[in-house]
């Protein structure tokens, strides 16, 4: 016999804390709270909202957007491994979050940030460029 209950629903906030979307529960309840979570196409109100088994997650995680279906329910936050076992990730939102990740990535390329501190002869350069754009 097992000692592990089997929970047949779960607080959404608890559960996005669990399955390790979010780091804490506030950061969870947060994200509920202002409209980025929403579960069957339907954005979620509250944080206390019940997740079941077969229900489709949309998550907006700063810049990241999570499409999932919930394979598993958990109200303890445990391993990496036991915490991907909760749900199951589209092919779909995947790829896009990849071509997002490779797009930012490519926009940073040209950037390369500089060495050291600027020197006199540069400090009075990036001054008089400051004082153009305030004329």
């Amino acid at each position: 016999m097992s000692d592990v209950p089997v929970l047949a629903v779960v607080r959404i906030d608890v559960w996005l804390w669990a399955a390790r979307f979010f780091k804490t529960r506030a950061l969870a309840r947060q994200a509920v709270e202002t409209g980025k979570i929403k579960a069957n196409g339907e954005r979620v109100a509250k944080p206390a909202r019940s997740v079941r088994i077969g229900d489709v997650l949309d998550i907006q995680r700063g810049e990241e957007l999570f499409s999932i279906e919930v394979a598993g329910l958990d109200d303890v936050r445990g391993p990496a491994s036991r915490a991907q076992a909760l749900y199951v990730e589209t092919e779909q939102s995947r790829q896009a979050r990849e071509q997002q990740r490779a797009l930012r990535s490519a926009e940073r390329a040209g950037y390369r940030a500089p060495e050291g501190k600027p020197d006199k002869r540069a400090r009075r350069l990036i001054r008089a460029l400051g004082d153009i754009d305030a004329s």
